[in-house]
């Protein structure tokens, strides 16, 4: 299959400083293109150590880095006195070349915050999104909108600062009247002098303390201020305070208190995949989430978690205020440079900073909330990427132009293949049309002419059987043309639509088994790929070297998609036809229960596991088994559970649900 020319890559070899001229201190390295723009930047404690690296042998490197060294043209260094400052000029050449093979993440910004213009005469406070300015305290962000105006009502009412917009406070200054808000209580009118700067600069600053979670001090403060007016008997004044406690106690109250002992922490999980990583932060603030962020970014290279977490803490500190850092950071993994990070954030705070991962009680649990909630945010990130239609459309063609057919796949077919050490073989024939899974179309296989594990074989007798029965509806063809719907039911016929593109999980040996079984059925016109795991790598027939894909690439994002979504129903069928061939093993030898009684006890309970802790009462209650039957099969599974293990990928196998629908028989 012919394949448009990939753009000219250059040799590694050409542009490779001699070794010796390269420093063995400290430094940050930058690999150029030959354009010269810098697309990747990084860091290293002996640069000569790690830029040889780089030149090694291309067979040895990360697909990922390959393609990174192959796009260069020239690679540059500046030598530093220690690891810190190495730390300092990374981040800073990342933000000032934005390299496509960095890691970036890319905030969201529909998350609303709070603000305080702290640099005017008269702070004003607002909720907004979006780009933050200097001169302004930001809080939050926050979920949803409807929840910071729930909490401002209160504090206003508390603290009545200025919340108008600049005009509205000139005309008010202006007419000598003040605006609404300063009639009804939830503005102190600084706008007709009814307060002076100070006395609002006062108030701005309770309001900033209440929403970076100093509200004990606060609330401590207010309470003695009002005994202080009952007992010089200012009752007036201590009624105001009574209300300004109660609307704090209102505003504190609406967030929920997740650690009893009051720390201030940022708690950080992420969730990833092959392709994407996303990241949530929770803002604890006296115990209770003030707020929460989240992030999703392409996965550009093969950086492990604790470098994740590293860029992460970088981008997301360096351009904060140093009394917006909390003295606690929780992550997940801590990154070999968290002792430098911590030191850079003490720094900015001015007070202690260290960066942990919780291992125990409250903490350990709201960083399991954390996690949930970032595989939440993937999942619908993937979703909401999935869903939409242009993205779509641009995968597919993609996809058509990367592989050079004639017209946009507009159904995709998936097969994948699995077994336990050679036994209950099974196959999965999944369906994607115009980009969306289409479940009605999906099928199922049972393997049955192979012995032992033979996947290039099993994917050669699935694609036949599949791709046979697509012939035979052919033969049946009515006035218009092949019959594609059945004449009594209207339904379409299981296989009588040809994909546009089958793809395989697996590489060439797989590739070639589906096109010798296409061959054999005279069958030309089905493009085939294979997409390996391993490296997300696409083999196409006949050719020496995969077809790499540019990681940001929506068709390779769907072929992702397409293919593990192939693998979860294969996994899914072989659990199920496991779990009900050792029911019939372990029960065989139970006299009186013949084969409709076991599949009676399996439909009954679902699950090996759940028939295992069943009792006699409970197995009596199922028809045909009586008291003296039920003893005995629980006698029968009283023996030890041998642990199935996937030699393979090392995966346990558990007994999962068996009442698993037939397969096809292709």
């Amino acid at each position: 299959m012919a394949r448009p020319m990939l753009a000219a890559m250059a040799d590694p070899e050409s542009y490779r400083p001699a070794t010796g001229t390269i420093p063995t201190q400290p430094g940050v390295y930058r690999f150029s293109d030959a354009a010269g723009r810098v697309i990747y930047v990084g860091k290293a404690v002996n640069l000569r150590q790690r830029l040889t690296s780089y030149f090694a042998d291309p067979a040895l490197l990360h697909f990922r880095t390959r393609t990174m060294v192959r796009t260069a043209a020239k690679v540059e260094w500046t030598v530093v006195r220690n690891e810190l400052e190495a730390l300092q000029l990374e981040y800073t050449w990342i933000k000032q070349h934005d390299p496509r093979f960095n890691v970036k993440y890319r905030d969201d910004k529909s998350y609303p915050w709070m603000a305080v213009t702290w640099s005017e005469e008269f702070p004003r406070v607002f909720v907004g999104r979006g780009k933050k300015r200097k001169g302004t305290r930001y809080f939050g962000p926050y979920a949803h909108a409807w929840a910071i105006r729930e909490t401002l009502d209160p504090l206003l009412r508390a603290f009545p600062m200025r919340s108008c917009t600049n005009g509205v406070f000139r005309s008010a200054a202006a007419s000598g009247r003040p605006c609404l808000l300063g009639y009804i209580g939830k503005c102190a009118a600084p706008c007709v002098g009814r307060i002076g700067p100070d006395e609002h600069r006062a108030l701005a600053q309770d309001v900033c303390d209440f929403l970076a979670g100093r509200t004990n001090v606060l609330l401590k403060r207010l309470e003695r201020q009002m005994q202080e007016a009952s007992d010089n008997l200012e009752f007036e004044k201590a009624a105001v305070l009574r209300d300004q406690l109660h609307a704090l106690r209102q505003a504190t109250d609406s967030n929920a208190i997740v650690l009893g002992d009051g720390t201030d922490a940022d708690v950080i999980a992420l969730a990833e995949d092959p392709l994407e990583v996303a990241v949530q932060i929770f803002h604890v603030r006296d115990g209770r989430v003030r707020g929460q962020r989240a992030w999703v970014a392409d996965r550009t290279d093969d950086t492990e978690t604790p470098g994740l977490i590293e860029t992460f803490l970088l981008q997301l500190y360096s351009d904060v205020d140093g009394t917006e850092v909390p003295p606690e950071i929780l992550v997940p993994e801590v990154p070999s440079t968290a002792g430098l990070i911590a030191e850079l954030l003490t720094e900015s705070r001015g007070s202690r900073v260290i960066i942990r991962t919780p291992r125990r009680g409250d903490k350990k649990t709201l960083m399991e909330t954390v996690a949930r909630n970032a595989a939440e945010a993937l999942a619908l990130h993937k979703t909401r990427r999935a869903s939409d239609l242009s993205t779509r459309n641009q995968a597919l063609e993609e996809i058509q132009q990367a592989l050079a057919l004639p017209t946009v796949p507009l159904r995709i077919e998936c097969y994948d293949v699995s077994h336990l050490q050679g036994t209950e073989i099974v196959a999965s024939m999944v369906v994607f049309e115009d980009g969306l899974a289409r479940k009605s179309d999906y099928r199922r296989f049972v393997i049955r002419g192979i012995d032992g594990s033979n996947d290039v074989a099993a994917i050669h007798e699935v694609i036949t059987r599949r791709f046979r029965r697509y012939l035979d509806e052919q033969t049946q063809p009515s006035d218009e043309g092949p019959l594609l719907v059945d004449p009594t039911t209207g339904a379409a016929r299981k296989f009588a639509y040809a994909p546009g593109l089958v793809v395989v999980d697996g590489g060439a040996p797989q590739v070639a088994a589906a096109v010798r079984a296409l061959n054999e059925l005279g069958i030309d016109d089905v493009a085939v790929i294979g997409l390996a795991k391993r490296l997300e790598e696409v083999w196409v027939p006949d050719d020496e070297f995969p077809l790499i894909l540019p990681r940001t690439s929506e068709g390779l994002y769907l072929l992702q998609r397409v293919r593990d979504e192939a693998h979860r129903f294969a996994i899914t069928h072989h659990r199920g036809r496991r779990s009900a061939s050792m029911v019939e093993s372990v029960l065989d030898a139970v006299p009186g229960l013949g084969e409709v009684r076991r599949k009676t006890l399996l439909k009954h309970f679902g699950s090996l596991r759940k028939l295992r802790a069943a009792t006699p009462e409970e197995l009596a209650v199922v028809p045909g088994i009586g008291p003296r039957l039920a003893a005995a099969i629980v006698e029968a599974l009283a023996g030890p559970v041998p642990e199935a293990v996937n030699l393979t990928t090392g995966e346990v196998l558990d007994s999962g649900p068996a009442a698993a629908p037939s397969a096809d028989r292709g």
